[in-house]
């Protein structure tokens, strides 16, 4: 049987020199973002490859049966990097390597038209630039029921795999829109009835004083980057300027763990108010 052009008996595409590559798309490795990647089911799925020390691992079977039901190549490979994994990526690989399309981002207005009103929560980000803690804020954000991330088109990360094994899979499940203005966005917010917190270190107001208003219905909660903070021109739009109490001596905290702290607060008041 003849073969498409290009194409190696093992489905790679074939390079320039001669040799053999891995068709397009990226890769995710270990076992948390794998399985989130096919339960959410927002990506394309290309192929599974799984180790040869990994063969009848339990944890896999999930995996490994959800692959076979769609269809999904499976292949077994001997070398610890599973055809493709830079070194770092090897050995937090565990044994298991999915390659994927890129994950869909979406309009803010798209985003807006999601979710029940009255009771979202969005969070904005300005100029988080590291992947790995985009990847952890994609984890709080899920685990805190936040219903989307908006990331500006420049100084934001892409939806790399790095930034899905940050987030542990999390950020399978959190849907993004890419703005061009962050400032713009905000007020568009503001327009459809969002509260505008933002997280800043000067002239705020204690986050566990919120007065009872600023908690009813949507709202969004802006980060900035870890030293520079909230750019002035987007701090203009806030509606509340908070601050985590600080009771040692370090000034501030990861933005993903502020991310935590807020996130969980106003989760926290929101519960509280629905049991009065």
């Amino acid at each position: 049987m003849s073969r498409p052009p290009g194409r190696s008996r093992s489905g790679g595409r074939k390079r320039l020199d001669g040799t053999e590559g891995d068709p397009p798309g990226e890769w995710l490795y270990g076992l948390n973002p794998v399985r989130e990647a096919l339960a959410s089911g927002r990506r394309e799925i290309h192929e599974l490859r799984v180790r040869t020390d990994r063969g009848g691992d339990r944890e896999l079977v999930g995996i490994l049966e959800t692959v076979s039901a769609r269809g999904i190549p499976i292949s077994v490979r001997k070398d610890a990097g599973l055809g493709g994994a830079r070194p770092a990526d090897a050995a937090n690989a565990q044994g298991v390597a999915l390659r994927v399309g890129p994950l869909p981002e979406r309009s803010l207005e798209e985003l807006l038209a999601e979710g029940p009103k009255g009771h979202r929560t969005l969070v904005a980000l300005d100029r988080v630039e590291d992947p790995q803690n985009l990847g952890a804020i994609f984890r709080v954000a899920e685990a805190a029921g936040v219903h989307g991330l908006v990331l500006t088109r420049r100084r934001a990360p892409p939806l790399t795999a790095a930034v899905a094994r940050a987030s542990a899979g999390a950020a399978e499940w959190v849907p993004v829109a890419r703005v061009a203005n962050l400032t713009r966005a905000l007020d568009m917010l503001k327009s459809a009835g969002f509260w505008v917190f933002g997280a800043v270190l000067d002239d705020a107001e204690d986050l566990y004083a919120l007065p009872e208003r600023a908690l009813e219905g949507d709202r969004v909660v802006v980060l900035g980057a870890e030293g520079a903070g909230i750019r002035p021109g987007v701090a203009s739009a806030l509606d509340y300027r908070v601050e985590i109490p600080m009771h040692g001596k370090v000034a501030s905290l990861n933005v993903s763990t502020a991310a935590a702290v807020v996130l969980f607060e106003i989760r926290r008041r929101r519960a509280v108010a629905t049991l009065l």
